[in-house]
């Protein structure tokens, strides 16, 4: 194990851990099987498959590699700055695996020089054919997405082992020894808060490889746009008033309908910019939009808003970061239905003010420090949002909540560098 010795000794396998082992190794087919289901089930390319059992796409190239595992598009986005940065501070090339499509496609747009894989399933064949040709000369975990067989195998071949951005988990409480014995084996482990950094000392892990950074989403670059776009966008939308839904499903669509059908009484020019999770739906909520008496232009259609529009339909991929840069007052969807929200930095980054409905499980701790500093707000249904976009929209409050949005950022950037000068000694020479 490299990073330095330590008093705490890497602990051994529990019981648990060894019927995992057992069971997979004897039944490879039981993950393999849900492996398959999830690559049809995303649309992801039926070529790439193999890689998901170990089968390598393209070469390993020369010199060093430093391997991300970032299960879907959330932490894909989280290690991206950390990414750039390991590459300007090393030269070393980056290799990231996803289990999600949508991982793979967010990487794709956002950093197009790293090389993605599908994650291999955790079976023994799969991990030694991805180690056998990988042969990464650093492995980052991101957040609490370990699979027991990768872990172990790594650091059987000496892989140093970083776990970054972990969060709070009930699996730690409930097998403690087997989490031990996983979490054991990493030289550095960075926590989104410090709950999270005291429950694994907890765990009786080496505490001077722990260190709460806080959460490098806070601290990721802003959403890109395209600066030809924006003004575009800017000129035809003029001085109207604006608000955004962002990664919003189909019980959250419902909720913004209903609140911006009543803002717009009081608020007659309110533009609402709507941002499906899924773009594929475009066509679906173009007919949803009209059904319910709302003036619809639909972007991937090439239409642009005018004076008549109410609502654009923003059904696009890569340009979330394009709208936030239009809208002081952003709705995050996922929060009205079962989904448990999602990411409120991205637009806090940009400087708007975040509301979301009470499903936040996903981001609890992110909406917990948004909310106490008067940069979100959580709504409990549509018509408390119809309240806040009336109440806030063209209000000194929401220029409050929009400053306390841009202070936030600020006092996340050092995050990431505090967390690059531990992470560049473990790197494999």
């Amino acid at each position: 194990m490299t990073g330095g010795p330590s008093a705490v000794p890497t602990p051994g396998l529990t019981a648990m851990l060894r019927a995992y082992l057992g069971i997979t190794a004897l039944a490879p087919s039981l993950l393999a099987g849900m492996a398959r289901k999830a690559h049809a089930r995303q649309k992801a390319d039926p070529a790439r498959l193999s890689e998901r059992f170990g089968h390598a796409g393209v070469p390993r190239p020369a010199g060093r590699l430093i391997w991300i595992n970032a299960a879907s598009v959330g932490e894909v986005a989280s290690s991206l700055d950390l990414a750039r940065d390991l590459v300007a501070a090393t030269g070393a090339r980056l290799l990231f695996t996803t289990t999600t499509a949508t991982g793979a496609e967010t990487l794709a747009r956002r950093l197009p020089q790293a090389i993605h894989q599908f994650q291999p399933v955790d079976t023994p064949a799969a991990v030694r054919g991805f180690l056998d040709h990988w042969r990464p000369d650093l492995a980052l975990f991101m957040e609490n997405d370990l699979w027991p067989r990768m872990v172990i195998e790594a650091d059987r071949r000496a892989i140093p082992l970083a776990v970054i951005n972990a969060r709070a988990s009930k699996t730690r409480s409930r097998a403690p020894r087997a989490t031990r014995a996983l979490l054991g084996r990493a030289a550095l482990i960075s926590t989104q808060d410090a709950a999270t950094a005291t429950q694994l000392r907890g765990l009786k892990l080496d505490p001077a490889r722990i260190i709460d950074t806080g959460d490098l989403k806070a601290a990721a670059s802003p959403l890109p746009a395209d600066p030809a776009t924006l003004a575009t966008l800017q000129q035809a939308i003029g001085t109207r008033p604006i608000w955004v839904a962002a990664s919003t499903h189909p019980d959250d669509e419902a909720a913004v309908i209903r609140a911006h059908q009543s803002a717009i009484g009081t608020i007659p020019d309110l533009l609402l910019i709507l941002i499906p999770r899924h773009p594929a739906r475009g066509d679906e909520l173009v007919a949803r939009l009209t059904k319910a008496g709302l003036t619809v232009a639909h972007r991937s259609a090439g239409d642009l808003p005018d004076a008549s529009t109410q609502v654009y339909l923003a059904d696009t991929l890569g340009e979330t970061g394009l709208f936030y840069r239009l809208a002081p007052l952003v709705f995050l969807g996922g929060s009205f239905g079962a989904e448990g929200g999602h990411n409120p930095y991205e637009p806090s980054a940009l400087g708007a003010a975040v509301l979301s409905g009470p499903g936040v499980a996903n981001f609890k701790l992110a909406y917990a420090g948004l909310t106490r500093a008067g940069a979100a707000r959580i709504v409990a249904d549509a018509e408390a949002l119809a309240t806040a976009l009336t109440e806030l929209i063209g209000s000194r409050a929401l220029g409050t909540m929009r400053a306390q949005a841009k202070a936030l950022t600020r006092d996340s950037e050092g995050a990431r560098q505090g967390l690059l000068i531990r992470l560049i000694p473990l790197l494999r020479d």
